[in-house]
Formats: C-alpha cells, structure tokens, sequence
C-alpha cells in the first residue's frame, strides 16, 4: 500500500512518502523537490511542472498556473471575473457553469475544466511518487487550505478520482503542518494535564491561514482557525509589477499590459526581486533585455517597497486578532508561534507577527515541506502498512452549518443551526423530524459574509414520503463513494449528514425503515410502536446549484480523455527521444573523429563518415525536424553502421590488452604447477591427467603467441585479427580444462594411533620397546619434522 501525501499549492507542489527510515520529501525528474504548479498544452503533448514553467514565456496563452483557486466556482462568480483582466490565459464557461480554462492543445482550441487541469498536475505528482517508490501509488491525502467550502473540496476530490488516486483524506494545510510538529515530540504534556498551545501561521503564495492547537502526548485539538484568502505572496508581487508597468510607461513609453508575453516576464523579474529585497535593505536593480520592441529596460528598488505594500501589511493582523478572540486566550497561554509558506521570509511579515505576540517566531519545521510530509503522516495514520504512534486529530469547522427545509405541513422555512463555526469535527447529531408528507432538506452555511464562497449552499436534498427523518454530523472509517438505488415504496427514512473524515465534506446518506404496521393512519407516534422495524441503508443523491460535484458518466468521460492524454504524452516523449538520440549520435561521432577515434579509420571513410553526419544534421533542422519516431529510429540505424566499425575497433584496442594479460596469468600459474609436478611436489596428481594441463597449457600458448604476431602486423584502422571477447573464451576453455585437475587436495596423513601402556612395554620385531622406538618423544625431546609439498598460489577464478 502507497503512502504518500501531496501538498498541491498555489506556485509550487511538494511530495512526501513514508519508508521504512521515516518521512521523507522526493525529488522530480529535475533532482528537485518543489514541483512548478503549471502545466503548458502544445500541439503535440503537454507539459507539467518544471517543463511547463519554462515555457511560460514562450507559449504563455497556453501556459496554465493559479488555477487552485477556481476550485468549484461557477464562471459568473465575481471572483472568477474580476481574476479574469489578471490572467494571461483564457477562462470560459463549463456545461455544467463551473470554470474551465480554454487553450490551444493538438493544433485544437480545447476548454478543460479546473478539475482535469488540477488532475494533470497530480497525475505529474503521482509519477513522482512512484518513480521514489518503485511501485505504484493510489492512496493518498491531498492538502487544502483550511478556508475551502465544501463545493471546493469535492472539486479537489473529483480531480483526484481522475488522476486515479484513492484520497483517503483532504486535510487542511495547517493541521497537516500542526502533525508533522506534534507527533515527533517526546515531552507533551500528558493528557491530563494543561495542553501546549501553539500558533501555526501559514503565509503561502495565494492565502494566509492561522490556526491554534492544543497538544497533550498522543492528541492534536485544532482550537480554531482564521484567515485571509486574498493575502498572500502573489499579492506583493502585483505592488510591484505596478510599480513598474508605471515607471516603465513613463521612462520608455511602453504599455506592458498590452503584451501578455512582456507581463509574463516582468512578473518573473519581480518575484526575483521581492525574494532579494527579504535578504537586503540596499537598492536592487531590476533589468530586463528585450523587454518590449527590442528595448532593454531597467529599474531599482529597495525597502521603500514597503511602504507601496502598507495595506497590505496591515491585513497581517486582523487575523490574528480573530483567532485570539475565538479561543479566548491570551498571548501569555501561546508556547510557540510556528511560520511556513515561502511569503513567511518577508521580513515585514515576520516582524508583524512577532510584535503581535510579543515573543520571536519559531522556525523548526520547514517552511516549504512541513505541509507534505503531515500530509504523508496522516495517509500512514490510515494506512494498515504501516505502524504509527497513537495520534488523534480533532479539526473544527471553519464556517457554522445550518439546515432548513419546507413541507406541506409547515408554515414557511424552519431552519436549525447543527454545527457553530469552530465546532469540533469529527462529531455525531441525532436530529429527529416527523414528517408524513414530502419534504426538502438544505444544508446551508448560515454566514454569508465571512465565506469566501458566492454559494452559501452545500448541498439539497429532495425527501420521500417520509415518518421518521435522523440528521447525522459523524465520521465514518472508511470513505463511501459508490450510489446505491432506493426504491419509492420506503415509508421510513434515516438521512445521516457525514462531515467524511477521509474527505472533509458534507455526505448524505439514507437508511430506509421499513414498518409493516405503518399501513394505518392516525395511530400512536412512531417513537411508542413495538412493532418489527428492518433498516437499510442507502445514498441519497444531492442536488446543488452549481453541479460542481461531476456525474458519474463526466467523471468517466474526464478519467478516459486523462488516459488518452498521457499515452499521447507517452509517444511524443518516445519521438522526441528518437530524434535526440540521432542528435546526441551526430555530435558525438563527429567530436571523436577528431579526437580518440582518429587513429581507427582511415582517411577516406573518415572523410566519408563526416559528410554524412553533416547531411543528417542538416536533415535535422530541416524537412527533419518534426517526423514519425521510426523515421529517426531508421535514420540512427544507417548512421550507426558507418560509426559502429569505428567504434568497436576503439573498443577492442581498449578490451584487448586487460583480456591477454588475463590469459598470460592464467598460464603462467598452470606453467608452475606442471614444472612442481615434475619435481614431484604434486605426487598426489594422477599422472594422465597432468599430461592433458600441460598439452592444453601448449597449445593455448601456441595460440596466443600466433594471434598477437598476426595482430602486431595490423594497423588500428584495420578490424582485429583477434577480438577480447576471444581471449576471454580462450581463457575460460583453459580454466575449465586444467582448473578441477590442479586444485585436487593433497590426502591427509592420519596420525599414529595411540597404544596401550603394554604394548608400548611388549616386544617390537623381537626387541624391547621404548618411547624412541614408538615414535613418541621423550620428554624434553623436540617432535621430528615433517615436510609437505603445498600448492603454489593462484587465482582459480
């Protein structure tokens, strides 16, 4: 089982997975860990990642990025439109009414929805993950900001279920963040004891997320969160893109706005600069060539840039003021204040934040990582693979829920708020309507004003003839997709509103109660009848305004074009690497043909053999720059029958001398011991036996001295008269003759057996018998010397 978690942000993604040795964060393709959030459509294939953000310049119409945050939006929201004057690219409208993004992609125009865009980019992380693990990856937990509604949420959820990952969980990035601290350490307070409060202050690209959490060993309570979707490091950077779009209209009369490829690059350059001005207070200078009309521009700044982002800082507080007064604590009850998120390194930022709390800022977690490797946490929590520490988490909920409905019985809309904003999730209510005529249920967020999110509505739900209706806030272990039918005839029903813990959003369900005694009216309540009840749970299908949560025949149709894409993916890689390997063979040959090649070809094919490689380069930038994989496959094959020769006879001269020192070595020690068999050292050897070594040791010698004298007479530009690879036969046919012969063991001599006192003392050969005579020595007497004839040393491999 995969365990694997994805932080998918604004700018940049990161991938943790879970080994053996712990947490750990992969590097791409590129030895790099942080994964550009962009992806480029071309007339062939697309690009994702760090291949797409070098084209952002170059194909900047078609070069998506920032689309995280038209997660679940309808295109006539007012954040999508008023985002759209910003965007390089082109937004339209989906058939659903949600956001697409729409692009040049196989020479076509195509509109692609924010949830296969943000697939492609997981599909690229998914690769990542498998390339580090070395199996395949399917469960996962993403990463959200805790600011997401539910449409959001689902949006990501069905971008997952495209890219073909199991999300087991979306967790929010500041919990995740808040894990990775807690979990590793070893003196938290015991859990009767006062918790560890600390602030966890999120400052990303696109949003500013603060959380509080309270820490005992084992247990993590998130005690309530703030926010600001709309400050963030992208915001710092469009100050000074202005800053300079003005400088830049009144120094050189250019208009920058009017050409997105100009704009594009700007940007660029002030994000530079903005990470420079956080590490010194001198003037920075800005320089662009080419810029616009084949004029260079130039410009400088330094930390008068914070005075241009004075409202912007100012909104640093706000947020931290809300959290305080949400939790009722004082700064005093703070342990530590954790920062993350590359606009964290704003030195205005953290001198903000610091003054707020009055104490330094703590840095202990990695800024950029800290959100996937919690996630990575989290997915082993829920993985059975592995075993984790005892760790509960306990989220709260970022905006209060409310439920209304109507029915023919009742007078107008009744509505019941069911879960208060920073209510403790996962968390179950039973809420009981009695009901004989049909009905809706709508779950609502009750707080237009603080959501961040046009449609305060989550979800509808158009009830049956229904008695008996439950209301269920609770977290299930495992996470439920599939829809089950139900039929008219159910006189009862149960609905359960999940907040999923695997997936944080809302999820209906439906437990149908079936009463056989329910057939007469007017009776008792249905609470006082004895009578048998059978249950049976079902899905209920939910109605939304925006569609946003796609239908399974969309959601097929999306996984489906995904596999088309990445296999047309697939065979343009294969082209563009066959036409690279003619490439890289044509530069390679022609270097060496000047250098250690020289002296293996002789004039005329070398001559010969360059012409050619010049014909096909040419070919290259020519009617051969955009052909079918098998024509470059063809095209190497005929270079490669020129240049193979060459190149073999490089090799051979290389192999050639290691492979006859071998065979010299080998005889040499066979030589030795044929000359010790002689002076009989090896008397033990059978005597035929040894005839064959020393005939095979001959005629193996007789060879190599003809094939070295027939060699000598060769020039190097000539093919071998003897290859390494016929030496080394050689050697292993002498080594397989003589070696089994050779290395027979010498017969142990037994010792003289003991006898008996005796004996010793009896006649020998009619003689009195003495220790001497025995063999045994006396005492003080030295044992007689014993000579054995050894093997000489050899390398018998």
């Amino acid at each position: 089982m995969s365990v694997v978690g994805f932080d998918v942000g604004f700018q940049s993604c990161y991938v943790a997975v879970a080994r053996a040795g712990g947490i750990e964060t992969v590097a791409n393709e590129y030895s790099d860990r942080c994964t550009p959030s962009f992806v480029s459509f071309g007339p062939r294939n697309r690009s994702i990642g760090a291949a797409a953000k070098s084209q952002v310049v170059t194909n900047c119409k078609n070069t998506v990025q920032g689309f995280k945050r038209f997660h679940g939006r309808a295109f006539s929201d007012p954040y999508v439109q008023a985002a759209k004057s910003s965007l390089v690219f082109d937004l339209a409208q989906m058939p659903t009414g949600t956001t697409g993004i729409k692009v040049m992609y196989m020479e076509e125009e195509k509109v692609f929805s924010i949830e296969q865009v943000t697939a492609m980019l997981l599909t690229k992380l998914k690769e990542t993950a498998e390339a580090a693990l070395k199996k395949p990856v399917a469960d996962c937990v993403i990463s959200v900001p805790s600011f997401f509604t539910d449409a959001e949420r689902r949006s990501v959820m069905d971008a997952a279920q495209i890219a073909g990952l199991n999300c087991l969980r979306l967790m929010n990035d500041t919990t995740a963040v808040a894990l990775a601290y807690g979990i590793y350490k070893q003196d938290l307070p015991a859990p009767e004891e006062k918790p560890r409060t600390v602030v966890f202050v999120d400052v990303g690209h696109a949003g500013y997320q603060v959380s509080v959490c309270a820490f005992n060993k084992g247990k993590l309570k998130v005690l309530g969160s703030a926010f600001d979707p709309e400050l963030g490091g992208k915001d710092f950077d469009e100050v000074l893109v202005k800053y300079f779009c003005e400088e830049f209209a009144q120094k050189y009369k250019l208009d920058v706005r009017s050409k997105p490829r100009a704009l594009v690059r700007l940007y660029q350059e002030c994000e530079k600069l903005k990470k420079l001005m956080s590490a010194n207070s001198s003037d920075l200078p800005l320089n662009i060539e080419c810029f616009m009309n084949d004029i260079d521009v130039s410009g400088t700044l330094n930390r008068l840039f914070e005075e241009f982002c004075a409202e912007l800082l100012a909104k640093v507080e706000a947020p931290l003021r809300s959290i305080m007064e949400q939790t009722r604590l004082k700064k005093e009850d703070i342990y530590a204040v954790e920062i993350m998120g590359g606009a964290s390194r704003t030195p205005a930022i953290k001198d903000r934040i610091s003054k707020f709390f009055g104490k330094e800022l703590s840095t202990t977690l990695n800024a950029d990582e800290a959100v996937a490797r919690g996630c990575a946490l989290q997915c082993a929590i829920l993985s059975p693979a592995f075993k984790v520490r005892e760790f509960s988490i306990t989220e709260v909920v970022p905006y209060p829920i409310s439920l209304k409905w109507t029915s023919a019985a009742d007078e107008g809309v009744s509505d019941c708020e069911v879960f208060p904003k920073n209510h403790a999730a996962p968390f179950s209510k039973v809420l009981t309507f009695y009901r004989r005529e049909p009905f809706s249920l709508e779950a609502y967020y009750n707080n237009p004003k603080e959501l961040p999110y046009p449609d305060p509505t989550i979800g509808m739900l158009g009830m049956l003839c229904t008695v008996l209706l439950h209301l269920v806030h609770y977290t299930s272990p495992h996470k439920t997709n599939q829809k089950k039918s139900y039929s008219e005839a159910d006189r009862f029903t149960l609905i359960k509103c999940e907040n999923n813990k695997q997936t944080g959003c809302i999820l209906f369900y439906s437990t149908c109660i079936y009463n056989k005694q329910e057939e007469k009216k007017n009776e008792q309540p249905p609470q006082a009848k004895k009578a048998k009840v059978k249950t049976k749970t079902v899905d209920l299908p939910i109605e939304n305004s925006l569609n946003w949560q796609l239908a399974g025949e969309a959601l097929n149709l999306f996984v489906e074009n995904e596999g088309k894409m990445i296999m047309q993916d697939k065979l343009e890689k294969e082209r563009n690497d066959a036409k690279n390997y003619v490439e890289e063979y044509v530069y390679e040959m022609r270097d060496k043909l000047q250098g250690v090649l020289e002296n293996f070809v002789s004039e005329a094919d070398r001559d010969s053999f360059s012409l050619k490689l010049e014909d096909t380069e040419n070919w290259l930038y020519e009617e051969g720059e955009d052909q079918q994989k098998q024509v470059y496959i063809d095209k190497l094959v005929e270079l490669k029958k020129l240049g193979e020769p060459i190149q073999n006879r490089y090799t051979e001269a290389e192999e050639r001398p290691k492979a006859l020192d071998e065979l010299v070595r080998q005889i040499h020690q066979y030589t030795k011991v044929v000359e010790a068999y002689k002076d009989e050292l090896y008397d033990h050897l059978d005597e035929l036996e040894m005839m064959k070594v020393e005939k095979q040791v001959n005629e193996t010698m007789t060879w190599m001295n003809n094939k070295k004298n027939l060699q000598s007479k060769q020039s190097l530009s000539q093919d071998p008269v003897v290859k390494a690879q016929e030496i080394q036969a050689k050697t292993k046919e002498l080594y397989s003759a003589c070696n089994h012969i050779v290395t027979i063991p010498k017969p142990k001599v037994e010792p003289p057996r003991e006898e008996t006192a005796a004996e010793q003392n009896g006649p020998v050969n009619g003689q009195e018998g003495s220790e001497a005579q025995t063999g045994i020595p006396e005492k003080g007497q030295a044992a007689p010397e014993t000579t054995e004839a050894k093997l000489p040393e050899m390398d018998i491999n």
